[in-house]
């Protein structure tokens, strides 16, 4: 269930913070979005490093989802602050590297269909953190791409499938 909570809200930051990069959300305005997500993922990150139940998976699993939290507390920080990016951009890369043992190990470990799909969406979070990096870091002239992969990742790998999982139906 709490996959599915922190899914929803992955799908809604990343859905807004596509139409913000397209210029449809003001810089000021997509604070909100990404504060709120930040807060959920990092709720899951206490509930799994620190909660009754932590072991070494729950704690492994609190570290890669503190850099989602990480991320979207950073996107609210410089519409804020109004700087360039380029550290977010740096920090991209690093999640983006991290990503590729993450996909390999859930795609070899992977015994369903939701397993499959979860793996899946560690390579499309690596793609779009590497395009953040070449845009942010390095300003490649990527910006109306990188605005439409966060869109559609929005959909596709949080808020279909965390929509899906609240429901039961997955």
């Amino acid at each position: 269930m709490l996959l599915g909570f922190l899914l929803f809200y992955v799908g809604a930051v990343l859905f807004l913070n596509g139409l913000w990069l397209m210029g449809r959300i003001e810089d000021r305005e997509i604070v909100v979005i990404n504060l709120v997500s930040g807060l959920v993922a990092a709720g899951v990150v206490v509930q799994g490093a620190f909660g009754a139940g932590a072991d070494l998976q729950t704690v492994r699993a609190a570290a890669l989802t503190l850099m989602f939290s990480t991320t979207y507390f950073w996107v609210a920080h410089n519409r804020v602050v109004a700087v360039d990016g380029r550290g977010l951009g740096w920090f991209s890369l690093f999640v983006a590297i991290t990503t590729v043992p993450v996909f390999l190990r859930a795609l070899a470990a992977a015994g369903s269909p939701t397993e499959l799909w979860l793996a899946g969406n560690w390579l499309v979070w690596g793609v779009l953190w590497f395009m953040y990096f070449l845009l942010l870091a390095l300003g490649r002239p990527i910006l109306r791409a990188t605005a439409w992969v966060t869109l559609l990742a929005g959909i596709v790998t949080g808020w279909l499938p965390g929509f899906l999982l609240l429901d039961g139906l997955m």
